[in-house]
């Protein structure tokens, strides 16, 4: 008998570009990378919203390929939103028309849209042939700010928030910040929950920039809005490269502080809950949590507070009180759920401090029942 263990070292290169109108004639950024790569061919695929608010954008990245010594093989438009990575029905038509364009290892996906359509993409080309190469272009401000730079990409199954999926880290992303402003105020207002939650756990200047430029963000003035996201951008970016854990080997997650109970009440809500006003209703009740647990000072909980109300998000929705048959509320399945997906210990992030989060390894359902009724009680007085 014996036994004969390997190391295989494998390291990534992960280019993130902050860019406007990507697809300029003048604008270099994306060519350069392509042509880095060596790659045979491309194609692109474009959420139907942003084809929309965009109709010239075919034509126009047609036109830009046209200059790149690679095999374009089209633009196609598909449905997306959380729809979109409800099932696997648009994994497969990606699937199909990677095939029939002869995408292989040494081609380019590009993907154009906001974070739901991105995960349905990325997880099509991260299973395609083992792995496509993925050119992510987030054009919401949630997943410019956070799930855009990230190395993850998943669908939702088993009424479960992104349970089938992969790591997979982009060959690269382009945020082209003219896609920011074409979304409605108050999809763009939602988005910046995750600048705040990395905030909140990463760093206290930058939370303490946003509550200085908070009447610029909601406004949004672009060139505030467009620093926020870059900054956030690059805190999770930096959090994922250098943090230790880059692909959730271990049992903590950090920058999913406020996820355990925001995913629960997407499923729960079927989906009707979008993920950034899930994420805050989740932000203030592990924030709230952390206060009346001792962890954290009550004036830091209502600056938080505050932050979410300027920015017009709801700390409170009716399913964080719906019960299951034996009288216990539904969304603390959701502690279980978040502890099965990683395996191991349950670790959730609570607060200590602004930019100081610690893990906790068990909650006080009693405690987080109260901390419910708060926010029912601040929701209610608000409404």
């Amino acid at each position: 008998m014996s036994r004969y263990d390997f190391e295989i070292p494998v390291t990534f290169k992960h280019r993130i570009v902050f860019t406007r109108d990507a697809f300029s004639p003048e604008n270099t950024h994306l060519s350069e990378i392509l042509v880095e790569g060596g790659g045979r061919r491309a194609i692109v695929f474009i959420e139907d919203s942003v084809s929309a608010a965009w109709p010239e954008l075919a034509d126009r990245i047609q036109t830009y390929f046209l200059d790149i010594d690679l095999e374009f093989r089209g633009t196609f438009v598909f449905p997306g939103g959380e729809p979109s990575k409800a099932d696997d029905v648009l994994v497969r038509e990606i699937w199909t028309a990677l095939d029939t364009a002869h995408i292989d290892r040494h081609s380019y996906v590009l993907a154009i849209g906001g974070g739901a359509f991105l995960d349905s993409v990325g997880y099509a080309a991260a299973t395609a042939h083992r792995g496509v190469r993925l050119v992510r272009f987030p054009t919401t401000t949630l997943s410019q700010d956070d799930s855009g730079v990230g190395v993850k990409c998943a669908i939702n199954t088993h009424n479960k928030k992104n349970w089938v999926g992969a790591f997979s880290v982009p060959y690269a992303v382009i945020n082209d910040f003219n896609f920011l402003h074409t979304q409605d105020k108050q999809t763009l207002r939602a988005g910046l929950i995750e600048a705040v939650k990395v905030a909140l756990v990463k760093d206290h200047e930058l939370f303490e920039w946003i509550e200085e430029n908070l009447a610029a963000l909601v406004a949004p003035e672009p060139d505030v809005l467009e620093m926020c996201v870059e900054k956030s951008a690059l805190l999770h970016a930096r959090h994922i490269a250098t943090g230790g854990d880059p692909f959730e080997t271990g049992s903590s997650r950090p920058l999913d502080f406020g996820h355990w109970a925001a995913h629960k009440l997407e499923a729960m809500t079927h989906y009707q809950l979008s993920h950034a006003r899930a994420v805050a209703i989740g932000l203030a009740l592990d924030t709230l949590y952390s206060a009346r647990s001792g962890m954290l000072k009550f004036s830091i909980a209502d600056r938080v507070l505050n932050v979410l109300d300027a920015l017009q998000l709801s700390i409170y929705h009716p399913a964080l009180d719906w019960l299951d048959e034996s009288g216990r509320r539904r969304v603390l399945d959701g502690l279980d759920e978040f502890q099965e997906h990683l395996g191991g210990e349950l670790t959730v992030i609570l607060l200590q401090d602004l930019g100081v989060g610690v893990e906790t390894h068990q909650f006080d359902e009693s405690l987080l029942g109260d901390c419910i009724a708060e926010l029912r009680t601040r929701w209610e007085s608000r409404a």
